[in-house]
């Protein structure tokens, strides 16, 4: 294991490099986040104010809740109710709206296989555990990924629970209750699963899985027929490199990094990574290493996000190296060049290099610059760090903000595919409403473009549904008119 990791911290000491130009980022209110043994974030709105506010899991147990006030965070967890001890760390917290109420609830996901599920119902700004009454304890686990997401295209949010040592499970929403189905058949997948992120790789109109698996397990793409599912990923050429025990995938991030209208995939492993570039035809190739990405590394967590405003998504990959009980960051931040592949933007010796489990990209302060927030669960002083975008004012104005949600206005419609075009018809860029991702989190949060060109465009938002995949068209759309704030998109009736 000490050769192996030494090999591992040779190979990203080649990799990290320094660009032309640093990343446009500043730490705010680093002494408020210096929380030691943070592991997983997650964004969302859950006030209803119009900006996005934070939850964070720490290794004890609370779940800090930080309110925005534009753009100024304040921890609210314990006043509204949110776990402040347990000895049990809640390795994924989802947000969704399960009873669509109109305020997103959250999902926190134990690590220890004795402790429960959480589920956190939001009561305009108050929160209750009401996992017990719902149906969604799920004891037994070691929580990872959870995915609120409408598998069956019914219009509400059912529950996909990962588990890193057991089988995984899918749970119906049938009013507000939750009850597992496919027990013992396709998603109940027995491998130890860690990243799990749905969406429609067939483009058939409804949302198929895939998982990032550990301990040397194959990862899985299981599509979605309705009545089935089938894994798919063997004849695909998805299951991954040949594995040791210790190595695997630890997440997954979607994103349309080469701008062709499809849907692409990032892994980050314990070992190389791989981007699956969709082929637009049900099929993926492999890129990792052709583009600069395919580093061999321990990565854990990773995110899409258009940094510079230059119209294509950047990414970043967290990772560590060392024993355990000595591990040190080693952070990548990928700018996304094109043809020319990506280009790491960090030493270690950066300021971002300070994370080793979790990474988000969002507009925490709503000024078109898009942020980065990063966690670390393992060094000494530990944090849930928050970077904002310091480009110019008039880089950040070349973007667009768009807020998907279903016909009665809820945070509902995770795995809806957003793509925006330019007057002439041409393509720009194509977003996902994520239904998991960083470190086994999810948000609800408007999805980001960066634009190269402030220019009108047209925003189609494609949903799935019962009838398939249906499309809803905004035309002539002016991003100055919503800077600030974002353009809503609902669901058809």
């Amino acid at each position: 294991m000490t050769i192996r990791l030494t090999l591992i911290a040779a190979a990203l000491a080649a990799v990290v490099t320094l660009a032309d130009d640093a990343p446009p980022f500043a730490a705010v209110q680093a002494d408020l986040f210096a929380v030691p043994n943070s592991y997983s974030n997650a964004w969302g709105d859950y006030d209803n104010d119009g900006d996005l506010d934070l939850a964070v899991s720490l290794g004890t147990g609370e779940v800090r809740l930080y309110r925005n006030d534009k753009g100024v965070l304040a921890n609210v967890g314990a006043t509204a109710g949110m776990p402040q001890a347990g000895s049990h760390e809640l390795r994924g917290l989802s947000w969704g709206d399960y009873d669509q109420d109109g305020d997103i609830d959250l999902l926190g996901g134990s690590t220890p296989t004795d402790k429960l599920t959480k589920v956190m119902r939001n009561d305009n700004g108050r929160f209750t555990d009401v996992a017990a009454e719902i149906g969604l304890t799920i004891p037994g686990r070691s929580a990872r990924q959870t995915n609120w997401v409408d598998y069956d295209n019914d219009g509400d949010l059912d529950v996909y629970s990962a588990d890193r040592s057991g089988d995984n499970k899918l749970f119906q929403n049938t009013g507000g209750k939750f009850t597992q189905v496919f027990a013992g058949a396709g998603p109940t997948d027995p491998r130890p699963t860690v990243g799990a992120c749905w969406l429609d790789t067939d483009n058939d109109g409804d949302l198929d899985l895939f998982l990032a698996n550990q301990a040397g397990a194959a990862d899985a793409l299981w599509r979605n027929d309705g009545a089935a599912f089938v894994d798919v990923a063997k004849e695909l050429g998805m299951t991954g490199p040949a594995r040791t025990k210790d190595e695997g995938g630890v997440g997954c991030a979607v994103g349309d990094y080469d701008n062709d209208g499809h849907l692409d995939i990032f892994v980050p492993n314990y070992g190389h990574n791989q981007l699956y570039r969709n082929n637009g035809n049900g099929t993926f190739t492999d890129v990792a290493a052709k583009a600069g990405v395919g580093v061999e590394n321990h990565a854990v967590g990773s995110d899409w996000g258009d940094i510079d405003n230059d119209g294509d998504l950047d990414l970043s990959v967290i990772s560590y190296v060392g024993e355990v009980g000595k591990q040190t960051p080693m952070n990548a931040l990928f700018r996304n060049d094109g043809a020319k592949g990506f280009v790491n933007l960090l030493t270690a010796e950066s300021a971002l290099n300070k994370a080793d489990h979790a990474s988000q990209f969002i507009d925490y302060d709503n000024d078109g610059g898009i942020d980065l927030s990063i966690t670390d669960g393992y060094g000494p002083a530990g944090g849930h760090f928050l970077f904002r975008n310091t480009s110019p004012d008039v880089v950040k104005r070349r973007s667009l903000s768009v807020t998907v949600l279903d016909a009665r206005g809820h945070q509902t419609r995770f795995g809806a595919e957003v793509r925006i075009f330019n007057g002439g018809g041409r393509l720009l860029g194509t977003r996902q409403v994520l239904t998991g991702g960083g470190y086994n989190s999810q948000r609800a949060a408007p999805v980001h473009f960066g634009l190269a060109r402030l220019e009108r465009v047209r925003v189609d938002v494609t949903f799935m549904t019962k009838a398939g995949r249906k499309t809803v068209s905004v035309k002539d759309v002016r991003p100055s008119d919503h800077h600030g704030t974002s353009l809503i998109v609902r669901a058809p009736n």
